[in-house]
């Protein structure tokens, strides 16, 4: 039997159950008095394993990841972190081991690319092992980079913690495809190497490309989940749930 490693970007098999790092179990959650954007969620995350968080806009997916984070409060249901309900904050998860990086990159524009990772307590030497073509800007405002840079290092920022997981929302905003598949990419061979991923991704075929897991939400709520690998051989599982693949 063949021992070599997958193909970069190809998910690992699966062996058998693990637990979770996070989960939740009919969570809720909103702003204001507007009602529940998410209702009744129940989600697993494992390591070693891209879960993506598909659904058409306002279907509630930065919710989600935000409810997940601590940086919002639900509004019912639980959170819970290696198998114990959690209500703590975000900066208390991240110290815990999970990492977030917003749709808005989160990069400090007016310091360097080598301040920004220390500020995020990154390992500079695995930021750069991670995005190899960041080492020629270390020294370089972070808001003189390309949109694709700066997502490269909110992303190195993120990995170079070592975190034991990691919710992404939108890494691709913007950016070309090719930068795209640079950035899952990293994303895939973090997982392979043991992280937990909740990815909310609008390019549909290159979220599942890397993605072992998909739930897609409508309304607030699970309109389908599976394998990944079942739509990538036949995409007609989503339809109904969410249209177009993009």
């Amino acid at each position: 039997m063949s021992t070599n490693p997958p193909a970069p970007g190809v998910p690992r098999p699966r062996t058998g159950p693990v637990a979770p790092v996070l989960s939740a179990r009919g969570l809720s959650a909103g702003y204001g008095e507007g009602g529940p954007v998410v209702r009744g969620l129940d989600l697993d995350l494992r390591p070693g394993e891209v879960v993506t968080l598909l659904g058409p806009n306002g279907a509630g997916k930065t919710t989600t990841l935000l409810a997940l984070s601590g940086a919002l409060s639900p509004s019912g249901g639980t959170v819970s972190w290696n198998g114990r309900v959690t209500t703590a904050p975000l900066h208390q998860r991240a110290r815990a081991g999970l990492a977030f990086v917003p749709e808005d990159r989160s990069v400090i524009m007016d310091l360097t690319v080598r301040e920004n990772l220390r500020l995020g307590r990154a390992d500079t030497g695995v930021a750069l092992e991670t995005f190899p073509e960041l080492a020629g800007h270390l020294d370089r405002r972070a808001g003189l980079l390309s949109g694709g840079q700066q997502q490269m290092v909110a992303l190195a920022r993120a990995l170079a913690r070592r975190p034991a997981a990691l919710l992404a929302d939108e890494l691709s905003l913007g950016l070309a495809p090719q930068l795209v598949e640079r950035l899952l990419g990293a994303v895939r061979a973090a997982a392979d190497g043991g992280l937990a991923v909740l990815l909310v991704e609008q390019h549909v075929r290159s979220a599942l490309a890397v993605a072992d897991r998909v739930i897609v939400l409508r309304h607030g709520q699970v309109a389908w989940s599976g394998p990944a690998a079942g739509v990538r051989a036949d995409p007609d599982l989503l339809l109904g749930a969410y249209l177009p693949l993009a």
